[in-house]
């Protein structure tokens, strides 16, 4: 299930349809966006790991991304997005979605963090650099994926770490996160195209033709035991990092 949508040339309407009418359910843990709340603190932990190596930071450290700019693509209601500013980023959060950035803007005022939220295109956006770059659940949603992967690199500041997370593209992929994790409820209806996922081989061609070297995959996936976790099961979905060649 996606963040958001990320609304230019790459994107179609009817994917930032489909997650605005989610937007005023975003941040309820056992609403539409449930899924997302329980992936998030599997991201979560894979980012501050790639964040304290790629630095050098002290995992005791609490605000290991201070002095750091951070853009969250594809932002939603801003469930990274704030974390990111709690580790000490100054946070920019992107998404397709006008209903989504005015419920991340209330909600982080609530919650006193000074996050900037806008609403429109990536391409759009001033090409400032950010020395983290994330983009979760967001390129299986984008029609032209050449284009949206140049536009990540072309805002990662040189030094800087790129942070994208999607479903694999599998017969595992088809079954359990279309067919069934939509029949049942688990994530709203319409939410995934198959066809638009992409595999890690696919992704690193990607980035490398945008001018960025990607790490290893590592899996997130399900089991009754542990719930969403970090593996070496790259089937359902998994998580990189990239940075400048």
């Amino acid at each position: 299930m996606g963040d958001a949508t990320v609304a230019n040339v790459t994107i179609r309407p009817e994917e930032a349809a489909h997650f605005a009418a989610l937007a005023k359910d975003w941040w309820n843990p056992r609403g539409s966006s449930a899924m997302l709340h329980r992936l998030n603190p599997v991201r979560l932990a894979y980012i501050r790991d790639a964040i304290d190596t790629h630095w050098g930071r002290n995992a005791d450290d609490p605000r290991p991304l201070s002095g750091k700019r951070a853009l969250d693509v594809g932002c939603g209601a801003g469930l990274l997005a704030e974390p990111l500013a709690r580790l000490g980023a100054e946070v920019t959060g992107l998404d397709a979605a006008a209903e989504n950035v005015a419920v991340a803007a209330t909600h982080a005022a609530g919650a006193g963090l000074a996050i900037t939220y806008r609403h429109g295109e990536l391409a759009a956006l001033e090409a400032e650099p950010f020395d983290l770059v994330t983009c979760m659940e967001v390129i299986e949603h984008v029609a032209d994926k050449p284009a949206f992967v140049a536009q990540l690199a072309r805002h990662l500041a040189p030094g800087g770490l790129l942070a994208l997370s999607t479903p694999n593209r599998t017969q595992r992929s088809r079954v359990l996160l279309v067919g069934a994790a939509e029949a049942v409820g688990m994530v709203p209806r319409g939410t995934h195209r198959w066809d638009d996922f992409v595999t890690p081989e696919e992704l690193r061609d990607l980035l490398a033709a945008a001018g960025l070297t990607m790490s290893e995959p590592q899996g997130i996936a399900f089991s009754p035991a542990k719930g969403l976790h970090l593996s070496d099961d790259l089937a359902l979905n998994y998580i990189v990092t990239a940075r400048r060649q």
